[in-house]
């Protein structure tokens, strides 16, 4: 059979699942619309968390990142794994205790204040949009290429999914179609790399493959020798500065990711919040240990498979004209002597490659068996609609329970509740699409936009709300509002030209940072403006002071038997 009919096949058997999955797990409660009820296992909220984290950026951009930035590409790795350790470890465990629904729900109840749950609000819509954009782009990209469909009409198609499983089944749908999304992705991911591993190694672990092989050394060689920059060598595509900025800011914004911090409401127990952490941490970093060793294999085998052949040559490789009616990877021999070179310069450079391309092609290129192809497409659906999925939840929650009951309409029935929520998941898709088929980058870009945002905006107003009883409400909606505003401000002035259609950037960096790590900034300014404005305005009332201790206390230290 061919690539195209096993992809079909795997999509179709793994798509029917989740509808299964979906529909057996619909609710009609509120409870179960939001935080599935808390009634999730620990292992299986690892499961969930890790699919619902591990977006299209994690499967499908990252190591494509990686493969062209070399070095420099392990801010993802570092930024995003860091964060994931300082949500699992600083916040969640505190927020279950709040036992709230949603963080503006947390936000709003801790700083007393229906403006700053407003605030905090709109700080999770737009978060949530800008990630939630990337989740569409990699999906329209994968339809694109095995639905032979343009990437707009790739991009429709998973909207009509994604609204389905969000619409149906809320949170307690999304969490276990969720669960078998994260066993769709994972075994893709490690059959391809183990493969590749053992194919260009000899070695079939591919942690170990890539760190006691030469595989790394020959690929910087090779691009040595044709004239593009050090594959192992630090600090040629971004500055020590942005490794740095960038890093973090990915850390801080993992930290603040609302959809992320929902899933540590929908367990029973604190504990379970604790321990369905360290699942997840563990499920997560099958994947990114696995990461810089794909990435690797990935761009030797582009290189080895297009470089130096005849435009005719290119055009009997059955996946490359494919990937090419895609627009994604263009060949053009500028200067006429009949062979296709990559070149460090644009203007000579005759190979173009995407980077969102290179996880779905590279099984394709190794020349793999063609339902290895198929379940790597799967694998990377599963990514984007899992975490698009719960995007979506976050925003839909955001709107019908933190403004329209919480705000605008306290004796809202149920049955009104889960009405707007769901009308609320309509909208947002829509919106999510058009800035799907018109992305401001690449997939993992997109997605580090949106930690940059939740970096400036929410973390530090969820931080300072569990470790600093005299941060009140007027420090906490100054602070999310300066970082919001200023981190959106430099992302559009940065990258204007995407955004806006400019010629040229209207900024080219702030003080020589750049889009991806500008929310370090936002978020800096977040802090001195919250903590400055509390100590200059009154403190939080008695019994908010009172909680916030409580919460950072084990129940029973205080007792007397404890203390002694």
């Amino acid at each position: 059979m061919s690539t195209e009919t096993w992809t079909l096949i795997i999509v179709g058997i793994t798509f029917a699942f989740y509808l299964y999955v979906g529909y057996m797990n619909r609710v009609r409660e509120t409870a179960g619309f939001y935080v599935a009820g808390r009634g999730v296992p620990a292992i299986a909220n690892g499961a969930a968390t890790a699919a619902d984290w591990m977006s299209g950026a994690s499967f499908v951009s990252m190591a494509g990142l990686i493969s062209f930035l070399g070095y420099d590409g392990a801010v993802y790795l570092m930024g995003w794994t860091g964060g994931y350790v300082l949500l699992a470890l600083l916040l969640a465990p505190y927020l279950r205790k709040y036992g709230k629904y949603t963080v503006p729900d947390f936000i709003g109840d801790r700083y007393y204040s229906n403006t700053a749950r407003s605030v905090a609000a709109i700080a999770t819509i737009f978060i949530s949009l800008t990630y939630v954009a990337g989740q569409m782009r990699a999906v329209g990209i994968v339809f694109s290429r095995f639905l032979q469909v343009n990437i707009v009409m790739g991009v429709i198609i998973g909207m009509a999914i994604v609204a389905f499983f969000a619409v149906l089944g809320g949170m307690k749908g999304i969490t276990w179609t969720q669960v078998a999304q994260y066993s769709v992705l994972i075994a893709a991911y490690l059959i391809t790399t183990v493969a590749i591993a053992m194919k260009l190694t000899n070695n079939p672990v591919p942690q170990m493959a890539f760190t006691f092989s030469d595989i790394a050394a020959r690929l910087n060689q090779i691009q040595i020798d044709l004239g593009l920059k050090e594959y192992i060598r630090p600090f040629q595509n971004f500055s020590g500065l942005n490794v740095f900025f960038i890093t973090l800011a990915l850390m801080l914004g993992t930290a603040g990711l609302p959809h992320v911090i929902i899933r540590f409401y929908t367990v029973p127990k604190v504990s379970d919040a604790r321990i369905s952490a360290g699942w997840a941490l563990l499920f997560i970093a099958i994947l990114y240990t696995s990461a810089p060793a794909l990435a690797v294999f990935a761009k030797y085998n582009l290189i080895n498979t297009l470089h130096g052949k005849t435009i005719q040559e290119v055009e009997s490789i059955d996946w490359a004209t494919k990937w090419e009616q895609t627009g994604l990877l263009k060949f053009e021999d500028k200067n006429g002597d009949g062979k296709l070179e990559m070149a460090a310069d644009k203007e000579a450079n005759e190979i173009t490659i995407d980077r969102d391309i290179i996880v779905l092609s590279t099984p394709e290129v190794a020349k793999l068996a063609p339902w290895v192809v198929g379940l790597v497409a799967a694998g990377g659906l599963a990514a984007a609609l899992s975490t698009a999925a719960g995007l979506l939840l976050a925003m839909s929650s955001a709107i019908s329970h933190d403004v329209y009951y919480r705000i605008l309409k306290p004796g809202a029935t149920e049955a009104e509740r889960m009405r707007v929520g769901r009308a609320m998941i309509f909208l947002a898709i829509l919106v999510a699409g058009y800035f799907g088929v018109r992305p401001p980058g690449f997939v993992g870009e997109v997605v580090a936009f949106a930690f940059g945002l939740a970096a400036a905006s929410l973390f530090p107003a969820i931080l300072l709300g569990i470790f600093d009883k005299r941060m009140n409400r007027e420090g906490a909606i100054a602070g999310i509002l300066v970082g919001l505003i200023f981190t959106m401000l430099m992302i559009i002035l940065i990258r204007s030209q995407k955004l806006l259609g400019t010629s040229e950037p209207l900024l080219e960096s702030f003080l020589g940072i750049n889009a991806q790590g500008v929310g370090v900034v936002g978020a800096i300014l977040n802090f001195i403006i919250a903590f400055a404005i509390s100590r200059s305005t009154p403190p939080p009332p008695e019994h908010i002071q009172t909680l916030v201790e409580e919460i950072r206390v084990p129940r029973g230290a205080m007792s007397p038997v404890a203390e002694h």
